[in-house]
């Protein structure tokens, strides 16, 4: 819509101007992490990953601002997760992951696995069965 003085601008910032949240405490201009929720009720803080999208009764932080976090006397803070850096694999996960690429490497061996029948041979003796990339092992004390 437009006035003889020009086009009319909303008097409300939208957050669609920019894809990046900022943190709510004043002055900071740095990018939020987190978000943080007061449950009255509780008297708790919850302080989680950066929410979906941004609510009004629920304050973005940055990650410096999220890890100076205190609440009022009485109250209890509740950290959901760590918050201050992204999600890191754990040992297990890259192993595993180590482990699936290996598999993938040995098409042949997968192959002749495959086929099941008497003259199958399995890799490992503990071997019981295998349904793609899962094996089923026998028990040590079997």
């Amino acid at each position: 819509m437009e006035s003889h003085r020009g086009p009319l601008k909303s008097a409300v910032p939208s957050n669609v101007v920019s894809p990046v949240r900022r943190c709510s405490r004043t002055a900071c201009g740095r990018p939020a992490v987190a978000t943080l929720t007061y449950v009255y009720a509780d008297s708790t803080a919850v302080l989680g990953p950066l929410a979906t999208y941004a609510e009004p009764h629920c304050y973005d932080l940055c990650a410096e601002h999220s890890e100076r976090l205190t609440a009022p006397r009485g109250w209890e803070v509740v950290r959901l997760s760590d918050v201050s850096g992204p999600a890191r694999p754990s040992g297990d996960d890259l192993e595993a992951l180590a482990n699936a690429v290996r598999e993938a490497a040995r098409p042949q061996e997968r192959a002749a696995q495959a086929g099941g029948g008497v003259g199958a041979r399995r890799s490992d003796p503990m071997e019981v069965a295998r349904r793609g990339h899962l094996r089923v092992l026998r028990s040590p004390d079997s």
